[in-house]
Parts: structure tokens; C-alpha cells; sequence
């Protein structure tokens, strides 16, 4: 059992949860991932490391609402208990001092991004982020990795906070500014990924980004993760999540991504009812004992 410490809302639907878990933490590295069971009868799920505090044990892993299983860890609170945190696994970033480094977040692929900033920057690297959103009130981890890098760009789809474009409009300005960029990093929605890998095939730039949406499993074992990196099948698991970015079939990974949003929308939407229908019984309930007394 691993206990929540302190959960925070970060913006609708994402929280951001702070987990003991110092075994874990004393093993864990940039880039890894650990899979999350709220219960015991609770599915296994894959999730980003957002944060590694060595010194105190404490794992911090943000959740983005999309559909059974990340509502039911979502209404969880401080105090309560992970039935399971198990890793750390995946192989971590390789990280060494290359020079110019850019580390790219989108949505919930920011908190991962900030644990391999710092890495990079303690390696001796010059470490620029660049984040993304729809919106300013959609960005997270500004503080953290303004703190850990050189210098943070920002890119909105509304133009409500830094540049009006995404994350390649950021991107495309640095690449011309004359300073030779040596390692590049994506972490984020799928179409995210693939526009930075464009974006870059033509300087044949250091680009690499991490696969972790389309895991399922985690150790290997149900080949859910297949992706095809340089025209073989790796698995997204235990080969990486990272790969270098220009060798991925991103159209192969968003067909298979898109197989089960059916049953999965089956799933959440059954969750919602019944957890609004339990809200309405418990709120009926204290309202005749209120009366009654």
C-alpha cells in the first residue's frame, strides 16, 4: 500500500498526486515509468514519473481525467492508498552532456519532461523547455521548470500565453536563431510527437520522444505496445518509451491507439452514471436524516 500525501488540482480533470513510495524513489531515473492500481480489484495502469524526490521518498505522478480508471484515482484524496506503485520500469533517457538541449511538453506530457530537464541541466547541459496548450489556464509545471531550466517558451493554441501556435512554432524560432541544438525530447499527445519529428527530419537533429500512450501492460508481456521504430516492432515497454522520434511510424501508433475509444467511452460513461447516481443516494439519504432528527 502506498499512501497519497497531498493531491493537488492543476486544472480541470488533472491532478497532480504526491505518493511515498522511497524504495521506488531511491531506484527510479528520468524517462522511467511506473504502472498505478488504485484497488484491488482496480485495473493496472501505466503512468509518467512527474517528479523524483530522493531525499524524502515521495513519488509524484499527475493524472489527466479521460476515462473509468483515471476518474476513479481522480476522486482519491490525501490520506488514501495506491494498492499498487510498481517500478521503476522502462529504460530511463540517456542522459550526458550533449550542449543545446530542448525538452518539449504537451497536456500531461509536461510533468515528465521536468525529472529529465534536471538531468540534463545536472549533466552540464543548456537546457531550454518548451510547453504547450490550448489555453493558458491549460498549462502545468511552469514554476518547476522555470526553476530547472535555462530559459522556458510557451505556446498556446489561443495565443492567451506566450506564442499564438504550438509547440513547432516555438521549435521551428529556435532552430533559426544560429545556436546548434544538440538533443531534443517530446513528451506528449501523439500528434504532438510526430509534428516535433517533422519538424526536424530535415536537419537530421538529435530527436527522440517517449511512447508512453500507447502502453497498456508494462513488463512486456501483452504486446499491446507494439510500435514500429526504424521498420522493426519494438515494444514501448521495455525497449523504451524513448526512440529516436524520425524512426517511428506515428500513423501505425494513432490507428492502433484509436481501437478500443468505443469501449472505452462504454466504460466512462457507466462510471459517471453510477458515481452521479451514488452522489444523488448519499445526498437523498442525509437530507432524511436531516429531517428526521
Amino acid at each position: 500500500m502506498f499512501k497519497i500525501l497531498d493531491k493537488k488540482e492543476l486544472c480541470p480533470k488533472i491532478f497532480q498526486f504526491r505518493i511515498s513510495a522511497p524504495k521506488l524513489v531511491s531506484k527510479a531515473l528520468p524517462g522511467q515509468f511506473v504502472i498505478l492500481r488504485h484497488n484491488e480489484h482496480g485495473e493496472r495502469v501505466p503512468m509518467s514519473i512527474g517528479g523524483l524526490d530522493k531525499e524524502n521518498g515521495i513519488l509524484t505522478i499527475v493524472i489527466q481525467e479521460v476515462g473509468k480508471t483515471s476518474a476513479a484515482m481522480n476522486r482519491m484524496k490525501a490520506g488514501d492508498y495506491f494498492q499498487d506503485v510498481v517500478g521503476p520500469l522502462g529504460l530511463a533517457t540517456h542522459l550526458e552532456n550533449f550542449g543545446r538541449c530542448i525538452v518539449i511538453g504537451g497536456g500531461v506530457g509536461i510533468p515528465p519532461i521536468l525529472p529529465i530537464a534536471q538531468g540534463l541541466k545536472s549533466a552540464g547541459n543548456r537546457v531550454e523547455a518548451i510547453i504547450g496548450a490550448r489555453s493558458e489556464d491549460l498549462l502545468i509545471f511552469r514554476d518547476e521548470l522555470t526553476s530547472a531550466c535555462d530559459k522556458l517558451h510557451i505556446a498556446t493554441d489561443d495565443g492567451s500565453c506566450g506564442t499564438h501556435g504550438f509547440v513547432t512554432t516555438v521549435l521551428d524560432k529556435l532552430m533559426q536563431d544560429g545556436t546548434p541544438i544538440n538533443f531534443i525530447i517530446s513528451i506528449g499527445p501523439v500528434p504532438m510527437m510526430k509534428a516535433v519529428a517533422n519538424a526536424t527530419r530535415e536537419q537530421e537533429l538529435n530527436v527522440w520522444c517517449s511512447l508512453n500512450p500507447i502502453m497498456v501492460d508494462g513488463p512486456g508481456m501483452c504486446g499491446a505496445c507494439r510500435v514500429t521504430v526504424g521498420g522493426k516492432t519494438k515494444f514501448a515497454c521495455v525497449d523504451g518509451p524513448d526512440f529516436k522520434a524520425h524512426e517511428v511510424d506515428f500513423d501505425e501508433m494513432t490507428s492502433r491507439l484509436k481501437m478500443y475509444n468505443a469501449d472505452e467511452k462504454i466504460a466512462y460513461d457507466k462510471f459517471l452514471h453510477d458515481a452521479e447516481g451514488c452522489a444523488f443516494q448519499k445526498s437523498a439519504s442525509e437530507t432524511t436524516s436531516k429531517s428526521d432528527a
